[in-house]
């Protein structure tokens, strides 16, 4: 059947169950469609001609015309001047009452026979747009279920890589990489996995799936615990070694519930699918703390952690177990460490009793050496000092006077003096430094830089980074490598580039 056969009712009836069908909005059927007719009337009347058609959505008859631009003569438009598409007023005048320069006036034409070669024409240009449309809204579809959980059937695999086809709507991505180790998946089996990303693609959206992120175990939680769910119960940090631990810290605001027995469930029935879903992985669940050294201890289970040693300024925990404790608390290949370092997002050092107790020898003897040459007093009073929990030159030099006139056997006249020597060893530190630095080049405004260490701007300006700018021009990987991964985390250097590119160029981020 022609579109000129068909009854007009029957043409809107048609496009309604085409919409249905693929799921898309009825507008760009018609659009699809008004594309197609132009196509043939144009294959008809003349590519050259401007020729658009219309779809009216009332009762379905279709009205096709020449559409051209009033202008004020052909030698104002210059080399853009064409006669199919341009008229002057007065040849517009054939075809509107009262034309102006700037007008579009229209000339109707005859609407074009559909043939069998226009029909299949006009087919194939509807499907190509339909088809299009399709993508897209599968597109828009998936991007916003990212971070979604989607159930598929394995479609085929290639290299170790899974295709998962997504309920008849689309296809998805396993990348060997993001398979739980171990696991063997195969053609027609049914897989769960988490929507990591989607992009467009000639063929239709392209939806990467992961089932080792760790987003992936919190969506399952979701789904198999109800107080997850409803947000009674939270999930705070998710750290996993695929298919081998991983630990999960929840919390909650409700005393008369139990967190983690309620996340396990009774005899293990919440977790266990869990555990079956992620390829028998051990899941240990951790109760959530606001202090750190809570929050640590509890992540370091299965061990009993002795002793705990909370840095904040370095971010960093010094946990001390007994010797029998030792091999628990590290873990495999430092599995259980790095997995509670990864839940908390603390540095954590593992040490057992006698390690640290070598550990705090060798900081008293530093601190000692410290104290005795840097303010020329002898060790009975260094040892006093740090007795008294004075870490650093700072400290003794802005400490309130009356703290270090309280310590047993001190006086008003040693204190103003020990904090006198301590602001003489800071200023001559300080002239070093910046002497060294004006040796090696490099300018104050770096040097000045307070948001790293100075051993660090230091190591800088002997790889050849001499200003802020020189600093604030460096990508992340490139600062990493000049450092070291000991020194600096890709995180943290670009943090680092972002704050000199805030004080060279005036470049905010919005990131905290």
């Amino acid at each position: 059947m022609s579109f000129e056969s068909m009854p007009r009712q029957d043409l809107l009836l048609a496009i309604d169950s085409l919409a249905q069908e693929k799921m898309i909005d009825k507008e760009t059927v018609i659009e699809s469609l008004e594309a197609a007719i132009a196509k043939i009337a144009k294959h008809k009347y003349g590519e050259e001609f401007n020729i658009v058609a219309n779809i009216d959505k009332k009762n379905g008859s279709i009205h096709v015309k020449r559409l051209f631009d009033v202008i004020e003569s052909p030698e104002a438009m210059g080399e853009e001047y064409d006669a199919n598409t341009m008229l002057t007023v007065a040849q517009a005048k054939k075809y509107a009452e009262e034309p102006k320069v700037g007008d579009i006036v229209e000339d109707a034409l005859p609407e074009p026979e559909f043939g069998r070669m226009a029909f299949q024409t006009a087919r194939q240009i509807m499907t190509a747009r339909v088809r299009d449309a399709e993508k897209g809204r599968q597109f828009e579809e998936f991007k916003d279920n990212i971070g979604d959980i989607i159930n598929g059937v394995v479609k085929r695999i290639e290299f170790g890589n899974v295709f998962v086809d997504i309920n008849g709507k689309a296809e998805g991505y396993i990348k060997n990489t993001e398979l739980i180790p171990g696991e063997r998946l195969a053609v027609g089996d049914r897989v769960r996995a988490l929507i990591m990303d989607v992009t467009r693609s000639n063929s239709g959206p392209q939806i990467f799936l992961t089932r080792t992120h760790p987003m992936f175990m919190e969506k399952l939680f979701v789904q198999e615990v109800p107080e997850i769910y409803e947000g009674i119960i939270k999930i705070k940090s998710v750290s996993r070694a695929p298919g081998s631990h991983a630990k999960i810290a929840v919390e909650t605001q409700d005393p008369s519930i139990d967190a983690v027995g309620m996340t396990v469930g009774i005899k293990g029935t919440r977790i266990q699918p869990v555990i079956n879903e992620c390829h028998g992985e051990k899941i240990d669940v951790i109760l959530y703390s606001e202090d750190p050294a809570v929050f640590i201890v509890n992540a370091m289970q299965p061990a009993k952690v002795a002793k705990i040693i909370v840095d904040e300024d370095t971010h960093t925990a010094a946990v001390v177990v007994t010797e029998d404790q030792q091999s628990l608390a590290i873990g495999r290949r430092g599995q259980n460490v790095r997995l509670a370092s990864q839940l908390t997002g603390w540095n954590i050092d593992v040490m057992s009793e006698t390690e640290e107790q070598e550990r705090r020898a060798k900081e008293f003897k530093e601190k000692t050496d410290l104290f005795v040459g840097a303010l020329d007093v002898d060790e009975m009073i260094a040892h006093l000092l740090i007795t008294e929990g004075f870490r650093t030159i700072e400290e003794i030099a802005f400490v309130a006077q009356s703290e270090l006139e309280s310590i047993e056997g001190f006086n008003p006249e040693l204190a103003i003096e020990l904090q006198t020597r301590a602001k003489a060893y800071l200023e001559k530190v300080e002239q070093e430094y910046f002497d060294n630095g004006h040796k090696n080049g490099m300018t104050d405004d770096l040097l000045k830089f307070d948001f790293i260490k100075r051993p660090i701007i230091n190591k800088l300006g002997e790889a050849g980074i001499k200003t802020l700018s020189d600093l604030a021009d460096l990508a992340s990987d490139e600062l990493v490598e000049i450092l070291g991964e000991d020194t600096m985390s890709e995180r943290l250097a670009e943090r680092v580039i972002m704050k000199a590119r805030e004080l060279a160029y005036g470049i905010v981020s919005d990131e905290e």
